[in-house]
């Protein structure tokens, strides 16, 4: 905590309460002559003056206390601020890193299906060469093939949707952090999630033209 924090926090301890002091009795200046009354008077004028002076302390001291405690409020209030600030900074990147995980279990489907359809393809496109194995020529290529492209579809699809959720999200960051309400230090890169996926779909593109034309580099 820096020094004008520490400043901030400490709080002037509660004016003690002042006992209730009675007011000066008015002098009874009845047959007294008039110097005599006049010093009364003057006596009695003095003492309503240190009277009021004492409840106008007592009231400065209050007012001053009361604006000790204003003030500790506020710092409280602007430090709960920033710290509301930096968790709502912290909610986007852990709202990107959810919609990483989401594009992850995509990939992890997809590449099932990818690979469950390649190696379908290879082994049984070796089976039908067998004497004596019933199964048509162009089964497995077929079968293959609708297992790869089924798993690039729904890469396609799962790219889709985090690339437009990541375009509306960082959009919004910066809107926020250009008006102030949230900090913007932690860095917002690109997901390497993103690039596999898109690298993934583009070996699913080789696989389906190897496939279905029967060419290099799966072939």
């Amino acid at each position: 905590m820096s020094a004008d924090q520490d400043k901030a926090a400490v709080v002037h301890p509660r004016p003690d309460r002042v006992e209730v002091q009675p007011v000066p009795p008015i002098p009874d200046v009845t047959g007294q002559a008039s110097d005599v009354a006049s010093t009364n008077y003057s006596a009695y004028r003095t003492g309503l003056s240190n009277h009021r002076t004492g409840l106008s302390e007592h009231r400065t001291s209050l007012s001053e206390y009361r604006t000790d405690l204003s003030s500790h409020r506020t710092n409280l209030s602007t430090d709960r601020t920033e710290m509301s600030m930096r968790r709502t900074g912290m909610s986007f990147q852990r709202t990107r890193m959810s919609t990483d995980r989401t594009l992850m279990s995509i990939v992890r489907t997809s590449l099932s299906l990818i690979g469950f359809g390649f190696t379908i393809f290879q082994f049984f496109g070796k089976m039908v060469k067998t004497p004596g194995f019933e199964l048509g020529a162009n089964a497995p290529r077929n079968f293959g093939i609708a297992l790869v492209a089924l798993g690039m579809v729904l890469l396609t699809l799962g790219l889709w949707h985090h690339v437009v959720y990541m375009r509306v999200l960082r959009a919004e960051r910066k809107s926020m952090v250009q008006a102030g309400l949230i900090h913007g230090e932690s860095p917002y890169p690109v997901s390497p999630t993103l690039i596999t996926a898109a690298l993934l779909w583009l070996i699913g593109l080789f696989a389906v033209v190897s496939m279905t034309f029967n060419v290099a580099p799966f072939s």
